[in-house]
């Protein structure tokens, strides 16, 4: 058994996929298997995996009709053996310590998720942010399982996201990752917590998430009209009802938790009305989220009494 799988999903990124690669190679740490799956490929990303399977004996690939980003998380799954898992985006870098200081961290914490925080690349260029407000003193923060859950929809640790992070593997254990929808990690990795007995924090930004005006996988920032946004946000609403559920199944302050819902479903629409191509589009946008903010309050008992 190796000690990390990481799990690459692949899809038309030859002009990012060799930095990605790299990055994975060139790591300080080296007992790792990498499993990449390419999700039908149209450019010359398959063929450029191919080049790293003949180059490393620990890089894998595996090929499938187009299924998505989630499609192509579990197909990971399958086979991955490693005790623990990452994901890393196939047009994000890592820094070369990142498999190193993630362990490292596990190992002095016994954690079984670990995550760390992200700067970003723009046209070539990297950004690093001053986390001093969420860590004070720039220390790790600790969080049992049920405690990180509660945090998911700040999500100011980094943690709603799938990629940035080291789990034991056994968490992933009948886990399965949602498939033909958006934001597949928000709507998955969440429960993943409630298995965790500490989960861990740290400020180190050792990973690079790239931001590009084309969009990342499977997510498109070019501006839409009404009925293509209003797809996009469905997955969003879909995912916070999942969420919202799971909490009250574990009965972790259900009240708090629906304002919670409502209060981020209402930043969320005020970022996605940016991607809307007409002030009309924007107003049919936003008359659509509202009344289902109205039926989700009444659903959820919140309505004024």
């Amino acid at each position: 058994m190796v000690k990390v799988s990481i799990g690459v999903p692949i899809y038309n990124v030859e002009e990012y996929l060799r930095e990605c690669l790299d990055s994975i190679m060139n790591q300080t740490f080296e007992d790792f298997e990498v499993i990449m799956v390419d999700d039908g490929s149209t450019d010359n990303s398959f063929m450029i995996c191919q080049e790293y399977v003949a180059r490393d004996n620990r890089f894998k690939l595996f090929h499938q009709e187009n299924k998505g980003n989630g499609g192509s998380r579990n197909t990971c799954l399958k086979y991955m053996s490693g005790e623990f898992i990452t994901w890393i985006d196939s047009d994000d870098v890592i820094k070369p310590n990142y498999l190193e200081k993630l362990l490292q961290v596990q190992k002095e914490t016994n954690a079984q998720i670990i995550n760390c925080m992200s700067y970003h690349i723009k046209d070539g260029i990297e950004y690093y942010f001053d986390n001093t407000s969420i860590y004070p003193d720039l220390k790790r923060i600790e969080l049992s399982g049920r405690d990180a859950l509660k945090t998911v929809l700040f999500d100011k640790y980094k943690i709603i996201e799938l990629w940035g992070n080291l789990v034991e593997s056994s968490l992933y254990k009948g886990w399965y990752c949602a498939e033909g929808v958006m934001y597949e990690d928000f709507g998955s990795k969440f429960k993943l917590y409630p298995r965790a007995n500490t989960v861990v924090a740290i400020p180190d930004q050792l990973y690079g998430y790239r931001q590009r005006d084309n969009g990342t996988i499977g997510k498109s920032k070019q501006q839409k009209t009404f009925s293509e946004e209003l797809e996009i946000s469905n997955d969003m609403i879909s995912n916070i009802e999942k969420y919202v559920y799971y909490m009250e199944l574990m009965d972790l302050n259900v009240r708090k938790i629906h304002e919670d819902g409502i209060n981020y479903l209402t930043s969320y629409s005020l970022y996605r009305s940016n991607m809307l191509r007409s002030e009309e589009d924007k107003q049919l946008y936003f008359e659509y989220v509202n009344k289902y903010k109205e039926k989700l309050k009444r659903y959820w008992n919140m309505g004024d009494e």
